[in-house]
């Protein structure tokens, strides 16, 4: 059975089922104006039956636009014919008449939608959108008549409560244990009169998460720094303003543009000289989607909040979190707030410290001004480079792109893993920049296909991400076809793709989920790769992080653009010196983000509709987080993972997976470190496993115990100081 509840990893995954990511900007209906007509349905349709290309890799030479529409509506149309034979089968039922069954279902819908959701995410256009906007209600009210299907719940409660005798192997037994408790959760046992009412609520919440997504990625358009003065740019490198020019010139305006990145704070104002232009370019940020007009989110979040929390109190539960939380490690929302809680005294107080650094250096250069959020970048790299005697500009030649990549995180799958990668060209894509790579096992069989979408555009989603195109299943007989994107600053041309070391740990970060989806080796689709809990799904992505500044590693991949050189070795001890530099900051920005989303998601059915930045403020006061030099990572008017992205009452999951990852890379370190026989045991035990087995019991099966809160303090470098 493919799940809906699904998202995109890192903003989170998209995984399993339909997840629609950026859609038209139109009001809060579910009575969207559908498409202008294309063909019907039929062998011409590119995914009328499964792709011949190896993998079968979608066939982007062949898709138009308008063959999406027609095929989802097809894809659910054949799904519920497959559902309601299921539903009225008069044999009694049996796991293989109807959860096996239900695993085979939807394959159409799954084939269109997985590279539908890809499309939609990183190369967006003005069809795609009407055509999200159409169907996005359409397919909330199809998963409802699935999960809220009386005759097909009963078959599957009949197979439910007789598992024990059923003697079924391990993978199935999970199956039905994680079938029942889905079905449970999206309202299975609600009357009649409940089932019509959660319709309404999931029809109006689909239409308003797409509504958000389009407003946010408008107005976050829209906010982009545009200037024609040279001097605004002081501090720049030549690099940073040819891009700045081109991606002017490419939206036929004089000057230089500097677009939004997804995140409150941005990453070009640690090398802007002029402060009036940071201060600009953080009021952009700070202000996204709250300038009113058509792109003012601040509505439409809090119906979505209002919204929530009324399913929440008709499925049964105090609010939202309360309701999401059940099949999540953390349980409960109190767990995990206890869990974001106990960081706060130790990460404010580290920032406290930060900032007064920060602040006595601008009192040195005679700054006359205190410290804002827009100043942070700029004077914490000057900190820096004083502390460490180190800057970007000095670090960025050792970090090409492709480098990276080749020598970095491809070697590191390979020392881990035995993994081989071999670029093939004979395979279409939807973008000129994209590129495609064949994945091979120390044995040298093939395992997937494996897509990277790296440079930033204006019709892309922001931040980065992970997802599959077609899904692992030994039941379907289908292997991964993966693609992972992010939003680098696409170079000049001519001009090198020259990365920050933040840039470096996403690369590693997005494919350690890709990894997950690579090695995926289960019978039943629902359950396979990143099919786990949101707490859980960002633990092999954080693990494989670490890789990044591993010495093997970054040593292999370390190298100067120009003269090959390795980088120097008093560079490399001043980068490892400097990694806990600023810790405070990022951690409690993240603490403030998670926060927001509890608050916002543990508020009562009864709640009246919130202001927007009233909640925010009060939010973050009650918490200790209202803090005038760290804003949050995400203010609620542009916060996507969790209005958008399935991340709502789980963004505190990628601290939960923070503390799984650091207490997993410190097991390393005990055993030997980067060796085979730790990848392949990693691999075996929770990489290859998806979400077979209780998650909690598997992690501690592979570690061999619970895992520990002190690695993470200690790589945080929040314990036993810098």
């Amino acid at each position: 059975m493919m799940h809906p509840r699904t998202r995109r990893i890192c903003p989170g995954i998209l995984s399993r089922g339909i997840f629609f990511v950026i859609v038209v900007a139109a009001a809060a209906t579910c009575a969207a104006q559908a498409p202008a007509a294309g063909a019907a349905f039929g062998p011409d349709n590119p995914f009328y039956a499964p792709s011949t290309l190896p993998f079968q890799a979608p066939p982007f030479d062949k898709i138009k636009d308008s063959d999406y529409q027609p095929a989802i509506d097809a894809g659910m149309e054949q799904q519920l014919t497959q559902v309601e034979a299921i539903a009225g089968n008069s044999a009694a039922p049996t796991f293989e008449n109807t959860m096996v069954a239900l695993e085979r279902s939807g394959r159409l819908l799954d084939r269109v939608s997985f590279v539908f959701n890809c499309i939609t995410a990183a190369n967006l256009d003005d069809t795609l959108q009407k055509t999200q906007d159409y169907e996005a209600p359409r397919l909330a009210a199809h998963y409802d008549a699935i999960f809220l299907n009386a005759k097909l719940f009963a078959r599957i409660k009949a197979i439910y409560d007789q598992r024990a005798s059923l003697k079924l192997d391990p993978e199935s037994l999970r199956l039905v244990e994680y079938d029942y408790q889905q079905f449970v959760k999206a309202g299975a046992n609600l009357s009649d009169e409940g089932k019509e009412k959660l319709k309404k609520i999931n029809e109006e919440d689909a239409a308003l998460e797409n509504t958000f997504s389009n407003q946010l990625l408008a107005d976050s358009k829209e906010g982009a720094f545009t200037t024609t003065d040279a001097h605004a740019l002081d501090g720049l490198s030549e690099a940073q303003l040819a891009a700045a020019a081109a991606d002017a010139k490419a939206r036929g305006q004089q000057g230089w543009l500097l677009p939004l990145d997804n995140t409150t704070q941005q990453g070009v104002l640690a090398d802007l000289a002029n402060r009036s232009t940071r201060q600009a370019i953080f009021s952009n940020s700070w202000n996204r989607a709250e300038r009113g007009g058509a792109n003012d989110t601040r509505a439409t979040i809090a119906r979505l909040a209002q919204l929530r929390a009324q399913k929440a109190a008709l499925l049964g539960y105090p609010n939202f979190a309360a309701w999401d939380l059940t099949d999540q490690m953390a349980k409960t929302p109190e767990a995990a707030a206890q869990f974001i809680d106990a960081l706060v005294p130790a990460s404010t107080a580290r920032a406290a410290r930060e900032a007064k650094d920060i602040q006595a250096l601008i009192d040195s250069q005679h700054g006359g001004f205190t410290l804002a959020p827009c100043d942070w970048e700029f004077y914490a790299e000057q900190v820096r480079k004083a502390r460490y005697d180190l800057n970007e500009s000095e670090i960025k030649p050792y970090f090409e792109l492709n480098s990276v990549l080749q020598n970095g995180v491809f070697y590191a799958a390979h020392q881990l893993y035995g993994l081989t990668f071999k670029e093939r060209h004979d395979i279409p894509v939807y973008q000129p920049d994209v590129r495609v790579f064949e994945v091979f096992d120390a044995d040298g069989k093939p395992l997937a296909l494996w897509y990277c979408d790296y440079f930033k555009r204006d019709n892309k989603n922001g931040g980065a991400w992970e997802d599959v195109m077609v899904g692992e299943s030994k039941l379907l007989g289908t292997m991964p076809v993966v693609y992972n994107v992010a939003n680098f600053p696409k170079p000049a041309p001519g001009q090198p793709a020259l990365l920050t070391f933040d840039d470096v740990t996403t690369m590693f970060h997005e494919f350690g989920h890709a990894l997950h989806n690579i090695f995926a080796d289960t019978l039943y689709p629902s359950l396979s790769g990143t099919q786990v809990a949101r707490d859980f799904v960002e633990f092999p992505s954080q693990f494989n992080e670490h890789w990044a500044s591993y010495p093997e590693v970054f040593a292999h991949y370390a190298h100067h653009y120009k003269t090959g050189a390795p980088m120097p070795a008093a560079l490399v001890a001043k980068i490892k010196k400097s990694q806990t530099f600023n810790e405070g900051y990022a951690l409690t920005e993240l603490l403030a983000a998670a926060s927001l989303d509890m608050e916002w998601h543990t508020l009562p059915a009864g709640a009246p509709l919130q202001n927007p930045d009233t909640f925010e403020e009060q939010a973050l006061k009650g918490k200790h987080l209202w803090i005038s030099y760290v804003p949050p990572r995400y203010r609620s008017s542009y916060f996507l993972h969790i209005w958008h992205e399935g991340y709502e009452a789980g963004y505190y999951a990628y601290l939960w997976s923070e503390m799984l990852d650091d207490d997993a890379f410190q097991w390393f370190l005990d055993h030997g470190g980067m060796t085979r026989g730790n990848g392949e045991r990693f691999r075996r035990m929770v990489l290859s496993r998806g979400n077979t087995e209780d998650l909690e019991k598997m992690y501690d099966a592979w570690l061999g115990g619970k895992p520990s809160i002190e690695p993470m303090l200690k790589f945080r470098g929040l314990k036993g100081g810098e």
